[in-house]
């Protein structure tokens, strides 16, 4: 398969080109900077150098076409309401127009597991326009017409990845810990799994393995 990863530098996009490129799939991951492109070649991925910040539909779909599946992993990293608003929504809905043009049918989205309007925080709290943004780009891509995953783990940690996983079902609360090696697994697995197609799966660390929850789903 061939695979496009946005946010090819991130922490879960460099777990994802290494876990692919381990796969047999043919990576190329997506960079702002070119100065990252050694550490993405590590992994056996190649790299693109293109910001998706500033990028639009022409830029955009000559650099999807040929692929088989978009992974959107990218994330402005919180701190910046209006750089968040521009990666994690903007950003992530003009690439999945983008897709549809350059004929990418598969598309799986990172997002997180509280990405629900009844998980919403005061509008002045720092984490809301994530919340926001996460939502907005999750229901566009819901309404597309794209062969879609939503991915929501819960807060990212650094643990090493065991391939295990919590499904979490509304509401959620307690601990949520997931490792970002993990994350990369549940994409790895849901690109490998057409029964994820049209699911949105929440997740934490657990006991069972992602291979075995993701063959059971009923997208």
């Amino acid at each position: 398969m061939k695979v496009i990863v946005i946010g090819g530098h991130g922490k879960i996009g460099l777990l994802l080109g290494r876990e692919l490129s381990r796969r047999g799939d043919q990576v190329t991951s997506v960079i702002r900077n070119p100065d990252h492109a050694e550490e993405v070649r590590a992994t056996g991925a190649t790299e693109l150098v293109l910001d998706i910040e500033r990028a639009y539909g022409p830029e955009l779909e000559p650099a999807l076409t040929g692929f088989d599946a978009v992974v959107f992993t990218a994330g402005a990293g919180g701190g910046d309401p209006e750089r968040t608003y521009a990666v994690d929504r903007d950003a992530a809905i003009r690439i999945m127009n983008a897709a549809l043009v350059a004929g990418v049918q598969r598309f799986v989205l990172v997002s997180f597991a509280k990405a629900d309007t009844r998980y919403l925080k005061p509008l002045d709290d720092p984490f809301y326009p994530y919340q926001v943004a996460k939502i907005a780009a999750d229901e566009h891509l819901r309404e597309s017409a794209l062969d879609w995953t939503i991915l929501g783990p819960g807060a990212l940690t650094l643990e090493p990845g065991t391939g295990k996983v919590a499904p979490l079902d509304h509401p959620i609360s307690g601990d949520t810990s997931t490792a970002r090696a993990n994350v990369a697994a549940a994409i790895a697995e849901a690109l490998a799994q057409p029964r994820t197609i049209g699911a949105t799966l929440n997740f934490c660390d657990g006991d069972l393995p992602v291979d075995q929850w993701f063959a059971a789903v009923d997208g």
